[in-house]
């Protein structure tokens, strides 16, 4: 049984009496112990996705229709406070920004401490012992807990959010990309030890990046996110050696390989579209090399073409796009 299933989310920004589809139709659901990925270009919905699971939108966004659901709890259906007592507990987030995830004024130990006491009744005491061994499982010294944010590198500011989003034992975490202001080298280490810490801890994993290197490396499924629809869903290995959407296929092939012979990388001409202003039938029609009439007139189905390998597209499956990089 998956930990996370989403069917059919849609959350919608409103500004000036507009309506912004940030995200519209997503589909996925997520096993313990396995991660998956959620990439696209900037503006696609992928971060909207994850807040709108964790329910921690701004003001002028709001979920429309779809269910979320998490260890058989129907999150959408929950009030403000039933839903306070699940963040932490049972789904937690790295979030991006590892300078802006803190409170500059506070020891990081001490705002650890707060999120445990808020989830479970246990002493202070019992707390601070619970942030040492988390700070040791993260790589941490545990003294450090009694520094500031400003005396942590960025790297170690990482790994202590990331002791703070298993701090009350939660079945999914989200990582918003967790990596994409640090260097390669600390890269490896903190993508390193979310593998460790999700294999030990059984973790449902949802992982958002620009970055499909990092998807190949460190996720077993993958979603293609596209002006906010989910446009292809399947295992890391079927979506990049068999693509069955057109721009997962572009996608993919403007990432250069460093294994096999050179070839000239992919391109998707265009921008993607406003989203308060979509283009009628697929949203990927007017930069889509194969588009043919219907796919300006009727929205493809989201289908599954092969055993969990899903793709929204008139054309999935019969396209000959070859083998992706």
């Amino acid at each position: 049984m998956a930990v996370l299933e989403v069917n059919d989310l849609a959350t919608y920004y409103y500004l000036g009496g507009r309506e912004l589809k940030a995200v519209d139709g997503v589909t996925f659901n997520i096993e313990r112990k396995r991660t998956l990925g959620l990439a696209g270009e900037s503006g696609c919905g992928k971060t909207t996705t994850a807040y709108s699971i964790l329910r921690i939108l701004a003001e002028n966004g709001k979920i429309a229709r779809g269910s979320v659901n998490l260890g058989g709890v129907e999150l959408t259906e929950l009030t403000d406070e039933e839903m306070r007592q699940i963040r932490w507990k049972k789904a937690s987030i790295v979030f991006q920004y590892a300078m802006n995830a803190f409170n500059p004024v506070l020891r990081i130990g001490r705002q650890i401490v707060e999120v445990i006491r808020e989830k479970d009744d246990i002493s202070e005491e019992e707390a601070l012992l619970i942030v040492s061994t988390l700070f040791d499982e993260v790589g941490l010294k545990p003294e450090r807990q009694t520094d500031y944010p400003h005396e942590f590198s960025g790297g170690m500011l990482q790994r202590a959010i990331i002791a703070q989003a298993l701090a009350c034992d939660p079945q999914l975490i989200i990582a918003d990309e967790p990596v994409t202001a640090l260097d390669v080298i600390v890269q490896n280490k903190i993508l390193d030890l979310l593998r460790k810490l999700q294999d030990k801890y059984e973790l449902a994993v949802l992982f958002i990046t620009h970055d499909l290197s990092v998807v190949a490396e460190n996720c077993h499924d993958v979603g293609i996110m596209y002006a906010g629809n989910l446009v292809e869903v399947g295992n890391v290995e079927s979506v990049f050696k068999r693509s069955l959407h057109p721009y997962s296929y572009k996608l993919i092939g403007a990432f250069p390989s460093v294994v096999g012979p050179k070839k000239r990388l992919e391109f998707i001409p265009g921008v993607p579209p406003n989203l308060m202003n979509l283009p009628s039938g697929c949203r990927f029609h007017p930069r889509c090399p194969f588009a043919q009439d219907i796919c300006s007139i009727e929205v493809p189905e989201f289908q599954e073409i092969q055993p969990g390998h899903f793709a929204k597209c008139h054309f999935a499956g019969d396209l000959d796009l070859g083998g992706s990089s």
